[in-house]
Order: C-alpha cells, then structure tokens, then sequence
C-alpha cells in the first residue's frame, strides 16, 4: 500500500473507532439523565464530514504524501488524544449534557472548544497531506458554517452550567 492509503485507512479506522465511542458514551449519559441538544444539524454534520473523507479518497489517494504536513498531523492527534482522556466517559460527537459541572481541566482549561478547534485544523492539515488544497479550502468553509450552527447550540445548551 503507498502511504496515501495507509494515512487514508488510518483516518476512516479513527473516525469509526471514534464513533463507536460516541455511541456508547452517548447511550451510558442519556441513561445518567443528560439531555441532547441540537440533534437537527447533527445529520448535517456527519454528512459534511464523510464527505470530506470521500473527497480524501477520491482525489488523494493516489497523491504524494507531504511529510511536514503529516508531522502537524501526528502533532494533532497528539491534542486530540488530550481532548479524548480529559471528556473521558463525556466524550461524544452529539452535544450531550449532564447536569453537573462542565469539564475544566486539560485543554478546557485554556479555551471552551478545544475539540472544534482540533477538528478546524486537522480539516486543513489531512487534506494537505495529500497536496488537496482545494478541498481544505472547500471544507473549511463548509466547516465554518455548521461550527456556527453548532457553537451557538453547544453554548446554549452549557449556558446554565457556566
């Protein structure tokens, strides 16, 4: 396999594994008495992402890979493997709520959305692993768009909790 493919099958094993954990969690707090928020643009949202990741397949998979670009990439997951043990059990792709005082330590110590800001940057830096520029382009509008909708939901629903 060249190394556009294993970067390739590497991302779509991480977000099923990742999806995975977001049902279980999901399941086990809405079993604890959270409460879901936003759940109309959640469709909107995954179907954005698998499409970037369609779009990775399509028109990267046969490209070569850039290896600083995939330096940031490792760094990344690096920031995500924080964000993923400081939620913990919290950790879910909907926005789920449980009435008890919001997570405040590791990355959310230092800015409210640090998995929305993850996921910004690894739109643009996977994508330019493959030399896609229009397509980080492209999805980090898309992107911008649905964290708009989605920001103002999440904000909405931890307003109380603040």
């Amino acid at each position: 396999m060249t190394p556009a493919l294993w970067f390739l099958v590497f991302i779509i094993a991480q977000r099923l594994s990742e999806l995975v954990i977001a049902k279980r969690n999901t399941t086990r707090l809405l079993a604890q008495g959270a409460t879901e928020h936003g759940a109309a643009h959640y469709p909107a949202m995954v179907a954005m992402h698998s499409a970037w990741i369609v779009a990775l397949v399509v028109f990267g998979w046969n490209n070569p890979v850039s290896w600083p670009w995939l330096a940031v990439f490792a760094v990344l997951q690096v920031f995500r493997l924080w964000i993923l043990v400081t939620l913990g059990p919290r950790w879910t792709t909907r926005i789920i709520v449980l009435p008890e005082p919001l997570v405040a330590r590791g990355p959310f110590r230092f800015m409210h959305h640090p998995n929305y800001a993850l996921v910004v940057a690894e739109i643009i830096v996977a994508s330019m692993v493959l030399g896609l520029v229009w397509v980080a382009a492209l999805w980090t509008v898309l992107n911008a768009a649905m964290l708009w909708v989605r920001i103002r939901a999440e904000d909405r629903a931890l307003a109380p909790l603040r």
